[in-house]
Parts: C-alpha cells; structure tokens; sequence
C-alpha cells in the first residue's frame, strides 16, 4: 500500500489495447505535492478490449493507494468513469443489469471497484488525452500502460524500471517550398494514395485511439487501417509497436 503523504493524493490511471480486443496492458502513476511522479506501476493483460484495460488500470490504482487518505483520480476514459460513479447505482437497483435489460459488461470488473470505493473519499476528473500543454500524470499513465500492452511485461518504480518513452508527436506534411507552383503545392499537401488502397482520409467526429498506442481528438483526420480508425501516417504499419 501506499502510505499517506498528504492531506490528498494525486493519481492518475490508464489503459491500452493495440486492437481492441488485442494485446492489452494498464498503469496508473501517482504524484507528490508539486506534480512530480513518486510512484507508478504498469502490468500486462494479455489480450482484452480498451474498457478492460482501462477499469484494471483503475482497480489496481484503487487497491495500491491508502482507503483513509482523499483521492484525486485523473482518466481520459469516459467510460471506466461514467461506469463508476454515474451508472453503477443504477445497474445495482436493477441486480446487474441495463436499462435494456442486458447483463452488464465487465461486471466482476466493476463490482471489485466498487468495494475498492466504499468509505473512500475519491474524487473523478476527466482529462481529455494527447492534449497540446495536456495533464502529465494522464499522460504518463497512456505511456506506461501502452508499453505494457506492447511488450507485455510488468514494469513500475517498485521494479526499478525506466520511466516510459515519450509518444511520438503527431506528424504534419510539411507545406509547399517557397516559390512553388499552384499545382506543385496541391501535389506537396495531398496525400498519395497507395497502390491498391480504397482508403480515404476523413476528420473524426469522436475521439478515439490509434493502432500506435496514441489518442486522436475529435476533429482530426484520420483513415482506416488494418485493425481500425487511427492516423494516416500510421497506415504503413510503422506505429510505435502495434
């Protein structure tokens, strides 16, 4: 367990699943009083979907912190959050149910965190991932849990392990030279299609997770690639490790 260090700990978790369902791993980091890492830990699953990966990344984070101390909880994952704290009371009134009736996904999942909750004070905050000045424990919390996803092996600060790679930074097609001609600068702007290759670049209306481990926003162009939507530049198959 974790021993208190303050009036209210700091925490942040996170999952992955290069595929979903795929190889899959979970992490969650915790901070000291000025935001600095002190502690953090990453594990594989095999292979699991994303909601998996995400609801064990907040199990473990729960079951590795002191039930007596505030909890401050930082996901990029709407759905472990709204799982937890808005639909939960419902699905327990209904005997583990839907409002359609339907037994409720990654039950045994949700029912540990909801013991890990009870007589806790533990405060959610969503934190959109992949952000431009973005929160670092998420942040840290996606690297780790993506490399555990990728080379499926525990890792954390307890392990004596190396903090996590940085991701990648999305990448962007360098404009047209100076002096360039009009058909020029289209041909430098437009992608090239592949040959043999139907797909076609549109901007997400959601936000979601590439092949490569790394999130995109709603808004962003992405295409379909083997396993699903993700970044166009990873269509190639040279994601960070997928």
């Amino acid at each position: 367990m974790i021993a208190p260090m303050a009036e209210r700990v700091i925490a942040a978790c996170d999952g992955a699943s290069k595929g979903n369902p795929g190889p899959a791993g979970w992490a969650w980091v915790v901070a000291d009083g000025a935001g600095a890492v002190v502690r953090w830990e990453a594990g594989p699953l095999g292979t699991a979907t994303n909601n998996v990966a995400e609801l064990t990344a907040l199990e473990r984070l729960l079951a590795a912190t002191a039930p007596g101390v505030p909890l401050e909880v930082r996901m990029d994952s709407q759905y472990a959050m709204k799982a937890v704290t808005t639909w939960l009371p419902g699905w327990k009134r209904k005997g583990w149910k839907t409002a359609a009736g339907k037994p409720v996904a990654n039950q045994e999942l949700v029912m540990r965190i909801d013991a890990l909750l009870t007589d806790r004070s533990v405060e959610f905050r969503y934190v959109p991932a992949h952000q431009v000045d973005g929160d670092p424990l998420n942040d840290f919390a996606d690297r780790a849990a993506s490399q555990a996803a990728v080379v499926q092996q525990a890792a954390g600060s307890e392990l004596g392990s190396p903090q996590p790679p940085p991701a990648s930074p999305p990448t962007r097609p360098a404009g047209p030279r100076r002096g360039a001609s009009a058909a020029s600068a289209k041909t430098a702007s437009s992608p090239k299609r592949r040959t043999g290759s139907t797909s076609r670049t549109l901007k997400a209306k959601f936000p979601g997770r590439c092949r490569c481990g790394r999130s995109y926003a709603a808004g962003e162009p992405i295409t379909k690639n083997p396993d699903g939507w993700g970044h166009p530049e990873c269509r190639s198959g040279a994601g960070s490790g997928d």
